[in-house]
């Protein structure tokens, strides 16, 4: 019985466990094929994306609660803060449920390559103008340095972002 041209299913992946093979009937069919990948909370690139989310979670919430010096500083503060967490949160899901599979039109590691650049970029400024602007107030100075602390593992998500998609590329066109 043909599932169409070209379409071979397995229950064996190059993802599965190491002697998982045509005799582990569903459950290695699972881990590959389920919408949820259950391993891709534990890798190095899934910490990093939480870790940036509670920072910049944390910058937002100390900003949001203490007395503002200067309103365009912080409210451009708020902005990227909370822009980032939501495009860093998105990132997370695509991942987590696999979408990247389903959404095939996007270069979903060179989209994740500029959203951290351009990302990383704002939340510098916003993090050295609202640093400026702290005038030794503690909640605001919290927040500037969770910005820093934010800004510095979205360098961290450039670095590995960057190793993924351009390296990754050009040692397959040298191929």
């Amino acid at each position: 019985m043909s599932h169409g041209p070209g379409l071979v299913r397995t229950t064996c992946s190059s993802g599965s466990a190491p002697g998982a093979g045509a005799g582990a009937g569903q459950l290695g069919a699972s881990s590959s094929e389920g919408l949820l990948d259950p391993v891709y909370p534990r890798t190095h690139a899934a910490l990093l994306k939480v870790a940036q989310m509670v920072s910049l979670l944390i910058a937002f919430i100390c900003v949001r609660n203490s007395l503002w010096t200067s309103y365009s500083a912080y409210s451009y503060f708020e902005v990227v803060t909370i822009c980032n967490l939501i495009m860093i949160l998105a990132f997370y899901l695509v991942h987590l449920f696999r979408l990247y599979r389903v959404l095939t039109c996007i270069s979903w590691p060179l989209s994740e390559l500029l959203h951290y650049l351009i990302g990383t970029l704002l939340l510098l400024i916003a993090s050295i103008v609202a640093a400026s602007k702290s005038y030794n107030q503690s909640r605001l100075v919290a927040g500037a340095i969770f910005g820093f602390l934010a800004t510095f593992l979205c360098l961290a998500s450039v670095w590995l972002s960057y190793k993924i998609s351009c390296v990754t590329q050009s040692t397959d066109a040298a191929v």
